[in-house]
């Protein structure tokens, strides 16, 4: 089994981010950076260079990197390997989804995959889209589930179901208007968007182009990295917008708290993909888990 140690350094490196890292491994930030400091003195180099809240892999970090996804794709290639001989449907997947994704689409679904497979032992990395093509492209994840218009030539991409973005805001006590509003009198309030690299923020910024409109020229209130935060952030600010999927809205809608706004200039469709490695092929255990995904939603 690789040194765990080289999993924290590996989630840092992903990341430039002491902080994400010890989120994604639920571990604490200092367990983190002891991991770090004891891997630098086991070799003697410093692997990252910190400079205020910026953090960077130094040449000794990036060649360490390098072995070290090494390492982890070997080990994988072995656990599959050894499941295979007594078992054929065990074996480890690794999964990772964008936020949206993570957090309200691919959950509903896990129970009866583990149900149906339950000696594959599954893993669910949460990112934005950006870094979930990151993450295949450096094997630290089998199989993806993405969001937002900008493709990576080296993946390749599978419709799963469609989804649409809404303009929401804290509900009124009158309720929610019986008319629509402009785009410009939307965009003339203070607005909460999802962070640069996550599919939701791509979705907009090309909507918005098709009315010459940049993000740049907005009056952004905040930037936010989950759609959780978004609608807690529009509960507390009644003068605010924002973009939140239409998956994630019904029960806020339903309990009065938020309200969606009606834009007729402005359509936001868009796809949620699974997405993998261009060329290569698919695990036995993320070609069931695909196939799961199809019947569970249906497109």
């Amino acid at each position: 089994m690789p040194d765990f140690r080289l999993r924290v350094f590996q989630s840092v490196a992903r990341h430039l981010s002491f902080t994400k890292a010890a989120q994604e491994l639920f571990v604490t930030q200092p367990a983190v950076t002891k991991h770090i400091r004891e891997l630098e003195r086991l070799y003697g180099q410093r692997l990252f260079e910190r400079r205020g809240n910026r953090v960077s892999l130094t040449t000794a970090g990036r060649l360490l990197l390098t072995h070290a996804d090494a390492v982890e794709t070997l080990h994988q290639q072995l656990t599959d390997q050894l499941h295979t001989l007594h078992d054929e449907t065990a074996g480890r997947l690794r999964l990772g989804a964008s936020t949206t994704l993570a957090q309200y689409v691919i959950p509903a679904i896990l129970p009866a995959f583990q149900q149906r497979y339950p000696h594959v032992e599954l893993t669910l990395l949460n990112a934005n889209s950006e870094q979930i093509a990151e993450a295949l492209l450096h094997g630290h994840i089998d199989l993806g589930f993405v969001e937002g218009q900008v493709k990576n030539r080296d993946l390749h991409y599978e419709l799963l179901l469609h989804d649409e973005l809404l303009a929401v805001r804290k509900a009124t006590p009158a309720g929610p208007s019986a008319g629509s509003l402009t785009l410009a009198e939307v965009l003339r309030q203070p607005l909460v968007l999802r962070e640069r690299g996550s599919g939701t923020l791509e979705v907009l910024e090309f909507a918005l182009r098709a009315h010459q409109i940049k993000i740049s020229e907005l009056r952004v209130a905040f930037y936010l990295d989950n759609t959780e935060a978004i609608k807690a952030y529009l509960e507390a600010a009644p003068d605010c917008i924002g973009f939140v999927s239409k998956r994630a809205l019904a029960k806020e809608v339903a309990a009065g708290e938020l309200e969606v706004l009606p834009i007729p200039e402005l359509h936001l469709p868009r796809r949620f993909e699974a997405v993998w490695v261009q060329g290569q092929p698919l695990s036995a255990q993320a070609q069931r888990f695909l196939a799961h995904a199809h019947r569970s939603f249906g497109e």
